[in-house]
């Protein structure tokens, strides 16, 4: 299926999506191809370039707004997408996919789910004591002793044994 979804959940035999366009949700099978867009990387005269790290160039340069259409002219694709990105391969990088790179970076703008590492960053270090303060009390209330209301002993696996008490069948 084309688009963009953003994985929701994980389910039985696959995971649960969320398209981006219209937040509608299904499931997708394990047996599906399913690309992250980490995984996705563009051609270079070099090392392959990460799409995460060419949308960042991209957000860099548009401070944040949107980059070009992607239905503009194929000249003026090639040129914007030569200044974002100088070292690219000619000969394997197609126009039609500089057009999805930029159909994907709008689209990821528009929705609000466009979030540079940077960002993340600097809202992961803001949330580190909160979550260190948390796993304190997560710890300290594991720790402590649980009440014995003398109605049954606890199996290894939680569930309450009781004693003396046939659950099925005639005696």
């Amino acid at each position: 299926m084309p688009g963009l979804y953003k994985v929701a959940a994980q389910a039985k035999n696959g995971i649960i999506v969320e398209s981006l366009a219209d937040k509608k949700r299904f499931s997708v099978s394990a047996t599906s191809k399913v690309s992250s867009l980490d995984d996705i990387s563009m051609f270079t005269t070099g090392d392959d370039k990460p799409v995460a790290e060419i949308m960042k160039n991209i957000h860099d340069k548009e401070k944040g707004g949107a980059a070009i259409d992607s239905k503009a002219d194929d000249k003026a694709i090639v040129a914007y997408f030569a200044e974002i990105l100088p070292e690219y391969d000619k000969e394997r990088v197609y126009v039609s996919n500089m057009r999805k790179l930029f159909n994907w970076y709008n689209a990821l703008q528009s929705t609000g789910n466009l979030k540079m590492k940077e960002e993340q960053a600097s809202a992961e270090e803001t949330a580190k004591p909160k979550v260190a303060e948390e796993k304190a009390k997560k710890t300290a209330a594991k720790t402590a002793k649980p009440k014995d209301t003398g109605k049954g002993t606890k199996t290894s696996a939680g569930v309450k044994k009781t004693a003396g008490v046939r659950k099925t069948g005639t005696a």
